[in-house]
């Protein structure tokens, strides 16, 4: 099996994981990988609306938030310069200029040069380094900005989560609070209904014994009444004289 070279590994590490080209304009996901934001973003609209399962990284699965997206300018700068070092592994790259291998790479251009341009005045006061060396190098700080990059999405993360902790609790002593306030209200209402029902029961009692009073004083006058009403009744049954010598008695 062919070993990977550091070119096709430096390659491999700026490549977008959708469209596997040379990343546009890149942004991380909360999980750390980087997709071109062209690509993750018609990725999330094309589940969001398929109405598909929660939107997942390609790469891990972990879940994509939406809003979540940020830039990588570090990474897209890194990505600039490896352009114009127009790596192609497994097959030479001649100076347009010289028609010679370009073996160098100037830092300061970003570019590409063969012997006779490390030579010339344009490249005389730069830093000039082997092609292999700068792949190797541009490998190491893209897996430093990456793992930096990493560092912070775990650092927001972290804070995500104490937070999300501290409004769970202060969610629970909120809830806590109106429990209690609700029950002294339920307290005090059912005293206040207890002293309510106690007033109308007090009032009930009064106002049947003054019905009660006032029934028994009308049942004596009818009693009474109907005494006098029997006795007139009586008085009426004798005869004339005798009635009227009574009534004048």
């Amino acid at each position: 099996m062919a070993s990977v070279t550091p070119v096709e590994e430096i390659q491999d590490e700026i490549k977008c994981p959708i469209c596997l080209k040379y990343l546009t304009d890149p942004v991380s996901i909360h999980c750390g990988h980087n997709f071109c934001r062209v690509c993750i973003t018609q990725y999330y609209e094309t589940w969001v609306e398929g109405d598909y399962d929660p939107v997942c990284c390609p790469n891990c699965r972990a879940l994509i938030q939406k809003g979540t997206l940020r830039p990588n300018w570090q990474l897209a700068n890194i990505v600039n310069k490896i352009k114009h070092m127009d790596l192609k592994p497994g097959k030479e790259k001649l100076c347009k200029r010289h028609n010679k291998t370009l073996d160098l790479f100037c830092e300061e251009d970003g570019e590409a040069l063969c012997v006779v341009c490390e030579r010339s005045p344009e490249h005389g006061a730069h830093t000039v380094i082997l092609m292999e060396e700068a792949a190797q190098k541009y490998k190491e700080k893209i897996q430093e900005t990456l793992r930096e990059e990493r560092e912070k999405l775990l650092g927001f993360k972290a804070t995500g989560e104490r937070k999300s902790q501290m409004y769970l609790i202060q969610t629970q002593t909120e809830r806590q609070k109106i429990v209690s306030e609700f029950q002294q209200l339920q307290q005090f209402l059912q005293k206040q209904e207890r002293l309510l029902l106690a007033t109308l029961e007090n009032l009930e009692k009064e106002i049947l014994k003054i019905q009660n009073d006032n029934v028994t004083k009308l049942s004596e006058e009818i009693s009474c009444l109907s005494d006098q009403i029997s006795e007139l009744e009586g008085k009426c049954q004798k005869p004339a004289s005798e009635f009227l010598q009574v009534r004048q008695s």
